[in-house]
């Protein structure tokens, strides 16, 4: 729509999309408009030599660094979408059968490979086992007892994050879930306690169907906390506090988020998305995809018919009036 000729690079990680998006870009539209390049990580290198007017790039912190460092050497322009460790929060007197549903629809969907997925819970201790109650009766509910038999729950995209995933498992105590099945990229969905800030599983995103149950004594607390770690790409708040609400929105920095649900902010065209700081730079989404991939040029006509003096030298007893126009 901002006429742009685009060049398209899906990740070698997920084969089968990036085939289908080629086949699909490719027998609509001419190569020299949009086309798809497929390949590994040197591909991706290489296209990042040349010199774009503009890259987008969505994925891991990581990545991301380095696709800002190539852009840099050509002064281009980028919208990094990279995601981060995203809480939900869950304060006292909130529904908690439609707040566990909310949450394991959000986290469970695409078995949790999602970079908006509620990353892990922070939940108030006095209604810490209630929610898992309802948690696990909503994960039985939405996949069965067996969720590898379910076609609604998907599998891990490779071995390689399989295992990473699979490490998490050894931190804390599970609490429902922790069957895996390597040959078959299976991990149910899991809920984990006693997880501490220090252990693995929260030094980086998740990206996966695990989800740590944390808690905390009062919101002031949470919020410290919160505040502490790199900021996150969502945030999720449950809370009937309209105060309470506006002190996390005002206190914390994170990209977008819900109050009351999990993911859906998302689903809007007419809300930005982006991160911030660490979780990502710019936005786009709906009129905000047309304003990231265009440039407004500024531009004032003015007629030759009329031309004051006072803008030209010499100055001298020029100031007063000039004054007067300024006020």
């Amino acid at each position: 729509a901002a006429g742009n000729c685009s060049v398209i690079k899906p990740s070698e990680y997920t084969p089968h999309t990036s085939a289908v998006v080629a086949e699909t870009i490719g027998s609509r539209f001419d190569p020299e408009y949009i086309a798809v390049i497929e390949g590994d990580a040197q591909t991706s290198s290489a296209l990042l030599a040349e010199p774009f007017d503009y890259i987008f790039f969505t994925g891991s912190p990581g990545v991301g660094k380095i696709v800002m460092a190539a852009a840099a050497r050509n002064l281009t322009p980028v919208t990094l979408e990279l995601g981060g460790k995203s809480p939900c929060i869950i304060e006292r007197g909130i529904d908690l059968d439609r707040t566990a549903r909310r949450i394991v629809s959000g986290k469970f969907i695409n078995a949790g490979q999602t970079c908006i997925a509620p990353d892990y819970l922070l939940v108030h201790q006095s209604i810490k086992p209630k929610l898992v109650e309802r948690l696990q009766y909503y994960i039985r509910n939405f996949y069965g007892d067996n969720p590898n038999q379910s076609p609604d729950y998907p599998r891990i995209v490779n071995e390689k994050h399989f295992d990473r995933l699979n490490l998490f498992l050894a931190n804390g105590s599970i609490i429902c879930g922790g069957q895996t099945d390597r040959s078959d990229l299976y991990i149910a969905p899991t809920l984990l306690d006693g997880i501490s800030w220090s252990d693995p599983i929260m030094q980086e995103e998740i990206f996966g169907p695990i989800l740590p149950v944390m808690t905390y004594d009062d919101l002031s607390g949470a919020i410290s906390k919160v505040r502490k770690l790199p900021r996150p790409l969502a945030l999720y708040f449950f809370s009937n506090s309209r105060e309470d609400t506006q002190r996390v929105l005002s206190e914390i920095s994170f990209g977008g988020g819900c109050i009351n649900d999990t993911l859906l902010h998302v689903a809007s065209p007419h809300l930005p998305f982006g991160g911030v700081g660490s979780s990502g730079i710019g936005s786009y989404h709906g009129k905000a995809s047309f304003e990231t991939f265009s440039h407004q040029k500024s531009i004032l006509k003015k007629p030759l018919k009329i031309d004051t003096p006072l803008r030209y030298p010499p100055f001298k007893n020029k100031l007063k009036y000039l004054k007067k126009l300024v006020h």
